[in-house]
């Protein structure tokens, strides 16, 4: 009887054990990391986004990057809740995209500026433009307002007092070569370089076009640009702490230091 008395105490023992220790373990769904979808164009931001990757990985954060090639399904998808944030627009055009369809977005964060420039196949300078030369900018308002303002930067035609980001090729008060321009979807404009004299191109689709801005640009933006890229998400998701973690991250030293190496000016920190 003292022997069975003694195993049944052991076993007893053994059990209690287990499960003190089993009690230090956290259930498998306390240990799983929180899903990030932010939606991005491919260059720069799909590529800066890689290199926060494994510093989020380390907070419990995987990050999912969704590769998109144009400006409108960013913005439907995060509204649809199929993003939780997205990377690739400035927020003159945030506003009124959300503006005309009517949508909730907020600046989570601003990351980096990407300096727009006039591109051409045919002139070397844009003094060589012949009258009456074609020219493709962004048909979206604020990306055509602002490669009218960088054409009257260049000189080559004067818009109306105080007009700024919101003109409109019919807010044109001077042009001395009668310039005709082509309104092109932003992402197609590279594809217009063989059709037009010059064109006005997004940063981002230049290089994805294998332009190098910093080299075969004939004017660009300088670093005063007030066109920052900025982290997008729904409005009241700004406090989410997985956001917030995204944003600090994406204006960290490692990242500063990628962006300054890897773009060589073409695209600048702005932080």
């Amino acid at each position: 009887m003292k022997k069975i008395a003694l195993i049944l105490t052991s076993l007893l023992i053994a059990v209690f054990a287990l499960t003190g220790c089993g009690s230090d373990a956290k259930p498998a769904a306390d240990q799983a990391k929180t899903v990030l979808k932010v939606g991005a164009t491919a260059v720069p931001h799909a590529e800066i986004l890689q290199v926060v990757k494994p510093i989020l990985e380390k907070e419990g954060i995987d990050l999912q990057i969704v590769e998109f090639s144009d400006y409108v399904q960013p913005n439907l998808a995060l509204n649809d809740k199929e993003l939780d944030a997205n990377y690739f627009q400035h927020t003159p055009y945030m506003e009124n995209f959300a503006a005309e369809h009517n949508l909730k977005l907020t600046n989570a964060g601003g990351i980096h500026i990407e300096p727009m420039g006039v591109y051409s196949k045919k002139v070397k300078n844009l003094d060589e433009l012949k009258d009456g030369a074609a020219i493709a900018i962004p048909n979206d308002p604020t990306n055509g307002g602002r490669s009218l303002l960088l054409l009257e930067k260049a000189g080559l035609l004067k818009l109306k007092d105080g007009i700024g980001v919101k003109a409109t090729v019919q807010d044109i008060v001077s042009n001395p070569k009668n310039l005709q321009f082509k309104e092109v979807e932003a992402a197609q404009v590279p594809r217009a370089l063989d059709d037009v004299d010059a064109a006005v191109i997004n940063t981002n689709y230049a290089m994805e076009a294998s332009l190098v801005p910093s080299k075969d640009a004939l004017i660009m933006e300088d670093s005063t640009s007030p066109y920052v890229n900025i982290i997008t998400v729904r409005t009241g998701d700004e406090n989410r702490p997985e956001i917030q973690k995204l944003v600090k991250a994406l204006q960290s030293p490692e990242v500063k230091k990628f962006i300054e190496e890897k773009y060589k000016g073409a695209v600048v920190p702005a932080f």
